[in-house]
């Protein structure tokens, strides 16, 4: 991968086309380390019922990346399911993502499931967490996430979205915070949880979208707003940044990513007159500036 990669981020807007939208953003992103390598895509699959959809990732988004990353000749595919509140079989069939599997060709796997297995975390207040197995052979990890602020993590999307999923529910319980089944440290601090798990579970591609977003209150019953964006880079820290800034956070605000940022697991966004700082992330497609006009009009009706 070329050292200047990490750097790049890429933000597209399409409202009434997330799925150009997102193969847009990927493809100002060098990918081609994705060659023969086995593929694990992670939607934000937290739960969702026939009423509420909106805190999971659209089965069009996760159609649009299997596609994407069909084009890169892979050895396989694994769309690698996580839920919190419910099963995943729950979940993916209201969601419609088994349809996609189905018609795409690709594999599924519950990591909420059996085998476990034990994994020393270098970081953060819980410094073992069992997994499933199986998500110790992936060789590259997508992260498919939605922007959404989150009441407890300040906001919540690429790095949230696997750090909170690949603990596995049948062990931990439904949710993994309530500690029906197995006790643990999460939640005396969170967001240095959410580091720890990055640092063991490295992100190789994040795509964030704002199909739809979610304000307010999240990660599940906030306001859910349309704004056709999406934000996608090979750093978690990097896109994470720049969507929390479209949120209304800076990345000193979110503790998560202060943190990863100091200790060296990405660049985030710094903005200095609605831009980037220079020379740290490249941002490629819209600029920063006018996706937090799109946001910003979209979420609150006008552009402040």
């Amino acid at each position: 991968m070329h050292p200047d990669t990490s750097l790049t981020v890429s933000i597209a807007n399409r409202p009434d086309d997330i799925e150009k939208a997102i193969r847009e953003a990927l493809d100002e992103i060098p990918l081609e380390d994705f060659k023969d390598k086995v593929v694990a895509i992670h939607p934000n699959d937290t739960t969702a019922t026939e009423d509420d959809k909106t805190a999971c990732t659209p089965a069009e988004a996760l159609r649009a990346t299997i596609q994407f990353v069909k084009n890169l000749h892979p050895k396989s595919i694994v769309v690698t399911a996580g839920p919190g509140a419910k099963t995943a079989d729950e979940v993916y069939k209201v969601m419609g993502y088994s349809d996609v599997i189905e018609s795409e060709g690709v594999e599924y796997h519950d990591h909420n499931q059996p085998p476990f297995v034990a994994v020393d975390l270098p970081f953060g207040p819980q410094r073992r967490v069992m997994v499933n197995a199986r998500v110790l052979e992936y060789d590259k990890v997508v992260s498919l996430a939605q922007l959404k602020v989150h009441s407890t993590a300040c906001v919540t999307m690429a790095i949230k979205n696997i750090a909170m999923s690949f603990p596995a529910a049948e062990f931990y319980g439904y949710p993994r915070v309530s500690q029906e089944r197995h006790p643990h440290n999460i939640l005396q601090d969170k967001q240095a949880f959410l580091v720890g798990m990055l640092m063991r579970f490295p992100i190789d591609l994040a795509i964030v979208t704002g199909h739809p977003a979610m304000i307010g209150k999240g990660p599940i019953g906030g306001k859910a707003v349309e704004t056709g964006l999406v934000i996608a880079g090979r750093n978690a820290v990097s896109v994470d940044s720049v969507g929390a800034y479209l949120l209304g956070f800076e990345t000193l605000a979110v503790q998560h990513l202060r943190q990863a940022a100091e200790l060296g697991l990405g660049a985030p966004f710094i903005p200095i007159g609605n831009e980037s700082e220079k020379g740290r992330l490249k941002i490629k497609g819209l600029a920063v500036k006018e996706a937090a006009k799109v946001f910003r009009k979209a979420a609150y009706g006008e552009e402040f």
